[in-house]
């Protein structure tokens, strides 16, 4: 029984939703699909129907054809119009949209044919190089457009035909002018080119022969510099006069990169070709004049960066300079040795600058200038050091830097913030000879630690604290490993300085542990006479 409470909470019914009516089940497909070329014909269903009938299960077309060549993709057409038979089996149709997979194409080849070329197939690899093939003559009686045929084989297999007329190539080519006028009765002229590197270089070669020469120009401003080379390599070969002087006349109007450079003395070198072009370029890597040579240029650069007094650019210079001095330059062409003498005389000449520099210190006050000058001494003679190493001529110059005994005495009485410097030479010196990139004999090394050892342990803690570039650890270790190459008797002496430096003054010594103990162990653990030879 239903009480009034119950009536009001009674929801409100619409049509169709009654207590005893099942909930219809919506699907997301419509009932009739849209139109479209992809979807076949349907019977038309209409709203009415559907509520109507039981649903059944969608089935996959069973009459389906392949579509037909005039059919369009995604074109308006309504649902009557006839499309029965055009979709594809392969095409999917998900609940309320149309997943189509598209058709294999059939690619129809399309021959373009010109006045000039007609092309079979074109690789599109540019060549490294290309040499003048070897041009045969075959005559035939097919009849064309056209009264001479080229045919080009490149190595790779590919096969170019250039339809041509016989006239315009008898008028540039000297080579193919001498295959044309053999006399013959065929309407048209067989040439076959076998073995050609590059075939578009080949085809746009002959494409200049239309062209006039303001036309030839601007075409290999389009190419560029190397194609340009390519170009002239092809006309060179064919004898191509016209094509050849518009090369050379680009090219020399033109910067090159050291490549194109390089590729263009190699093509030079090939073909003679007697030019005033020609010799403009050939201008631009040769010269005559005997007094200018690498050594005497040296020579000057050394000198001029050795004399200059503004750092900034001295600086430049240097990285410059050694740029290209050292062997591992990248301009680097078979150059020849670098004079040794000369270097060794700019490098005199700053050691005997920085003895002067400490008397003059040593006279009056050090000011600003003389730190200033002593500064850029060393650092001269440290840059000339590192090409002296770099060329594996440094040998000497450490036996020379060993014998500076007069320097020593004064650095013995300068000021800490002067002396230091010196230092940073023989800290170079150090390193080279640890890494086993300058090996000098054993008088010259009992020379330099004898002279300059007690120097550096009274500087490292100024070059701690003012490296300029130097890595002390770099320092410490070749130290160590030119210490241990002194005699024993040496060692000794030179160790037992070291440790009562270092007991006192700790980290202002460098750290030569490790290098100790392998003295030690060689002196005093390796039986009796090692220690008798160390007493």
């Amino acid at each position: 029984m239903m009480t009034m409470g119950d009536s009001d909470h009674r929801k409100p019914t619409y049509p169709g939703t009654g207590p005893l009516s099942r909930r219809r089940s919506w699907c997301c497909s419509f009932a009739v699909p849209p139109a479209s070329p992809d979807v076949r014909s349907i019977s038309s269903r209409n709203h009415i129907q559907a509520k109507t009938q039981p649903q059944h299960r969608r089935t996959k077309p069973e009459n389906v054809d392949k579509a037909g060549p005039k059919s369009v993709p995604c074109s308006p057409q309504s649902s009557k119009s006839a499309l029965i038979g055009r979709i594809d089996p392969r095409r999917i149709l998900s609940p309320g949209r149309v997943s189509p997979i598209d058709s294999d194409l059939t690619i129809n080849t399309m021959q373009e044919t010109t006045h000039e070329v007609a092309v079979d197939s074109l690789p599109n690899l540019r060549s490294e190089r290309f040499r003048a093939p070897k041009i045969e003559r075959t005559v035939s009686d097919s009849g064309s457009g056209y009264d001479a045929r080229v045919s080009l084989k490149g190595r790779n297999g590919g096969v170019l035909v250039l339809e041509l007329s016989s006239e315009v190539l008898s008028a540039n080519s000297n080579v193919f002018a001498a295959l044309i006028a053999e006399k013959s009765s065929a309407l048209t002229c067989r040439m076959e080119v076998s073995d050609v590197e590059n075939l578009g270089v080949f085809k746009e070669t002959v494409e200049l022969m239309f062209e006039e020469s303001n036309g030839i120009i601007k075409k290999l401003m389009k190419m560029g510099v190397y194609r340009a080379i390519d170009v002239l390599e092809v006309a060179a070969g064919i004898k191509f006069s016209r094509g050849v002087f518009s090369c050379l006349k680009y090219l020399e109007a033109v910067p090159w990169t050291e490549d194109e450079e390089e590729r263009l003395r190699r093509v030079l070198a090939v073909y003679n070709l007697d030019d005033a072009a020609t010799n403009e370029i050939l201008a631009r890597f040769n010269t005559n004049e005997t007094e200018n040579t690498q050594e005497t240029l040296s020579k000057q650069l050394v000198w001029s960066i050795t004399s200059c007094s503004d750092v900034n650019p001295r600086n430049e210079l240097k990285s410059l300079v050694k740029g290209i001095l050292c062997k591992s330059s990248v301009y680097e062409k078979e150059q020849p040795e670098i004079n040794k003498e000369d270097i060794y005389k700019a490098g005199k000449y700053c050691v005997d600058s920085l003895v002067k520099l400490f008397e003059e210190g040593s006279s009056s006050k050090s000011g600003k200038p003389l730190i200033e000058g002593i500064s850029r001494e060393v650092e001269n003679i440290n840059w000339l050091l590192e090409i002296m190493i770099d060329r594996e001529i440094a040998e000497e110059f450490v036996e020379i830097w060993g014998k500076q005994r007069k320097l020593v005495e004064m650095h013995e009485e300068a000021s800490p913030m002067v002396r230091y410097e010196l230092s940073r030479v023989t800290g170079i010196m150090f390193i080279a000879m640890g890494k086993r990139r300058v090996q000098c004999g054993g008088e010259a090394r009992g020379g330099l630690v004898e002279m300059w050892f007690r120097p550096m342990l009274l500087d490292f803690g100024w070059l701690q604290r003012c490296k300029k570039g130097l890595d002390m650890r770099e320092v410490e270790e070749g130290m160590g490993q030119t210490l241990l190459t002194l005699p024993l008797k040496q060692q000794y002496q030179v160790f037992m300085e070291w440790f009562r430096w270092f007991s006192k003054h700790g980290t202002e010594c460098p750290n030569l542990s490790k290098a100790f103990q392998i003295w030690w162990r060689r002196s005093f653990l390796r039986g009796v006479d090692s220690y008798s030879t160390c007493r």
